[in-house]
């Protein structure tokens, strides 16, 4: 009996032996935290890295809102390997923001008293945009390898930003992916601006894409109403895809949403 125990000891010892020499975490990138002056606080990156990242190459970079790992960081760190594996898709960093209050930071000031009270921390989309072009674009140049193609990804609120940084400061991005954009924000305030904001800014080479699934006429009509708006602009250099995926919901929408809007850009070659 005890050469018996003995023998069972051992094979238990050199099967968790076998398992301490194989097991090793599984990263698919590094978490940068960096103090914002303009935001008063740290704010956290997650930063994924293409496969032989290095220092003779200059990488395109995805600046995704709803950053964070629990989020939406995973899906399009996913979807970029997918492409860059089978579409062609060139290498590309990917700089997930991870939140602290994105009501906060994706909503623009309102006067109307309802949103003011079911958001009682809104209206600091300005600080969070000056945050994106004088802090976190400057971090990101200096520290890695980038060159000047720039995509912004934002779904939902992070939509209603993505297009306030499109109509008030649109040489920050060379691309914009816009998905369900909550354009109903403030009575549809930067709705109504579009227009005359786009008419405010030069004419430079910009791709825009715009998807809305069937998420009610307010959440629709907002998305077509900013594609009009764009396609009357008048901008030849500013070319505009509206994806209506009317199968999806508001909850399906980011990740098939996203899939189309890289096919537009990579579409498969044999």
């Amino acid at each position: 009996m005890t050469n018996r125990i003995s023998t069972i000891m051992i094979c238990l010892f050199c099967a968790l032996a076998v398992n301490a020499q194989t097991t090793k975490p599984f990263s698919i990138g590094e978490i940068k935290t960096i103090n914002s002056k303009i935001l008063a606080e740290n704010r956290t990156l997650n930063i994924y890295l293409p496969d032989e990242y290095n220092s003779k190459e200059r990488y395109p970079v995805i600046y995704l809102l709803d950053g964070s790992a629990n989020e939406d960081f995973l899906h399009i760190v996913g979807l970029v390997q997918f492409y860059n594996m089978t579409f062609k898709m060139p290498k590309t960093i990917i700089v997930g923001i991870a939140n602290v209050d994105r009501k906060r930071d994706f909503t623009h000031q309102t006067k109307n008293a309802e949103l003011k009270k079911n958001y009682p921390t809104t209206g600091g989309s300005a600080k969070f945009i000056d945050f994106i072009e004088k802090e976190l674009q400057p971090y990101i140049k200096s520290n890695y390898k980038t060159n000047d193609s720039t995509y912004l990804i934002g779904q939902s609120l992070g939509g209603l930003v993505a297009t306030e940084i499109l109509l008030k400061k649109p040489q920050l991005f060379s691309n914009f992916i816009i998905v369900s954009p909550s354009l109903w924000w403030d009575d549809e305030s930067l709705l109504k601006q579009a227009p005359v904001l786009l008419t405010g800014h030069s004419d430079i080479k910009k791709w825009v894409y715009v998807s809305v699934g069937a998420e009610g006429k307010e959440m629709e009509d907002g998305a077509a109403g900013l594609v009009k708006a764009m396609k009357n602009s008048g901008k030849k250099n500013m070319k505009t895809d509206f994806v209506p995926l009317l199968k999806e919901n508001h909850a399906t929408i980011l990740h098939n949403s996203i899939y189309e809007a890289f096919n537009i850009l990579y579409p498969y070659k044999k």
